[in-house]
């Protein structure tokens, strides 16, 4: 009889653990480029168990581009999406049904890279260099509010026309004296070849925009709103855990990718922790936006890269998911 009973409790206990674990939502985000330091703080979140505490199964993919990352969104084949937000405004704009349900790093990475050795300490400095940039890129097509702001003369500045993977290369070479790049990601490539990298932001030199967010479709908002928020939930405490422990999230990261470079991980995810936050969210939680930085955002990308709306900032971000 003690036999049977203990059977049946086992029993039980088995079948109430497969429902829970059946009851866990299937859930995506896609990454907007391949793995780096930005992404880990997902991957520790999800080797500690926070997403599946929030009742959450997540599943990670590596992306090609926040533009394309947000296309895979609109259409349904990933619940959340990694992009910037001038990709997510811009097919927002054109009718897709997507938002931002957290604004993560809200200072821009976009930077002006140059070997230290160059000189380049201002904008001005620009005068009379080589530039490389990728025509019709989001830093080239924002580049003018720098001139704009800084008062340079473009005249004095010769442009170098590269594709992206390019970029670095034509610095080192000495076929260009600075590039057009990310202070997370190009900064990094050149110093992992083991030159001595400088960068000026956009966001310190007149032009500022948020960088990237965490966005989900309209649909998603509306119907899944009680997932929605645990997986913000769970993403802010990923983010707050990674703070605290940048090696774990390394390590957890590089479970899934070994062949990865660990001190240049955690050189971007250290240098990422330090865009999260803008002048006007200080003292906010992590993923909450700031009113006047969206509002920035728009007035650049309706005056620099052709975003034509009648929507309000609004209609492209929220904070009702992120914890107060």
């Amino acid at each position: 009889m003690i036999g049977k009973l203990f059977a049946l409790a086992a029993f039980l206990a088995f079948t109430l653990a497969a429902g829970a674990a059946g009851a866990a939502d299937q859930v995506s985000l896609r990454f907007n480029w391949y793995l780096g330091g930005l992404h880990t703080p997902y991957y520790l979140g999800k080797d500690r168990g926070y997403f599946s505490e929030a009742g959450i199964d997540l599943t990670l993919n590596e992306g090609r581009g926040s533009a394309n990352t947000v296309q895979v969104v609109a259409a349904g084949s990933d619940t959340f999406g990694m992009a910037d937000s001038s990709s997510l405004m811009l097919v927002a704009a054109k009718g897709g049904e997507v938002k931002a349900v957290m604004s993560l790093l809200n200072t821009s990475g976009f930077s002006v890279i140059s070997l230290a050795e160059t000189g380049i300490k201002t904008m001005k400095d620009l005068e009379g260099k080589r530039l490389a940039i990728t025509a019709g890129d989001a830093l080239t097509q924002l580049f003018p509010a720098v001139v704009k702001y800084n008062k340079l003369d473009m005249s004095k500045i010769t442009l170098v026309q590269v594709d992206p993977a390019g970029k670095v290369v034509s610095v080192l070479e000495k076929r260009a004296d600075a590039l057009l790049g990310g202070i997370d990601d190009q900064y990094f490539l050149i110093k992992y070849k083991g030159f001595n990298p400088a960068g000026l932001r956009f966001a310190d030199n007149g032009a500022n925009t948020v960088g990237m967010t965490i966005l989900a479709t309209n649909d998603t908002i509306k119907n899944k709103a009680d997932m929605v928020r645990r997986f913000v939930k769970a993403s802010v405490r990923s983010w707050e855990a990674a703070k605290k422990e940048p090696d774990a999230a390394v390590a957890a990261a590089l479970k899934v990718k070994p062949d990865l470079n660990a001190q240049s991980t955690k050189d971007q995810l250290m240098m990422d922790l330090t865009l999260l936050e803008s002048a006007a969210t200080k003292g906010k939680p992590i993923g909450w936006g700031a009113p006047s930085d969206w509002e920035a955002t728009m007035k650049l990308m309706v005056e620099y890269r052709d975003l034509k709306t009648e929507m309000p900032v609004t209609a492209f971000y929220t904070n009702e998911f992120v914890p107060q």
